[in-house]
């Protein structure tokens, strides 16, 4: 199994990095060309995400983007570190922007429906540490030479 792991500072500006990270990644691992656009487009959604998040708790730490390529699927983590400690639920169980805004909640829900359009295994979850994105997607490795 390999992994690349990304991490970046918490700028929009590196969301576009990410994207094009993971789709060279994914066509590596064997990921089938026509799903490249909803690894992107889904990459691009959980780093936006991240950012915000990181961005409206003032947090300066980077975001992480873990690519796996494992046996028979391509796998994607999108971590930050928020922690839900006294703030609004933002929908996944973890906090809502920093005051605890309606549209920092909706944006938030907004950017989780898109990934689960786009993604057909995908799953959101809590650590002590923040909250992870887990997407992966079926591939086929090319044979080795």
């Amino acid at each position: 199994m390999a992994t690349v792991e990304l991490r970046f500072s918490a700028q929009p500006e590196h969301v576009r990095t990410a994207r094009l990270v993971a789709a060279a990644v994914a066509r590596r691992a064997g990921v089938d060309e026509a799903v490249l656009d909803e690894v992107r487009l889904a990459v691009g959604e959980a780093c936006s995400r991240a950012v915000g998040l990181h961005r409206s708790h003032g947090l300066t730490s980077p975001v992480r983007v873990v690519l796996s390529e494992e046996e028979k699927a391509f796998s994607i983590e999108v971590g930050d570190e928020v922690t839900g400690v006294g703030a609004a639920d933002s929908g996944d169980g973890r906090a809502g922007g920093a005051d605890g805004a309606a549209d920092s909640e909706e944006e938030d829900e907004m950017g989780l429906a898109v990934i689960s359009g786009l993604v057909d295994d995908m799953e959101v979850s809590t650590t002590d540490v923040g909250g992870v994105i887990r997407m992966s997607w079926p591939a086929t490795p090319p044979p080795a030479v």
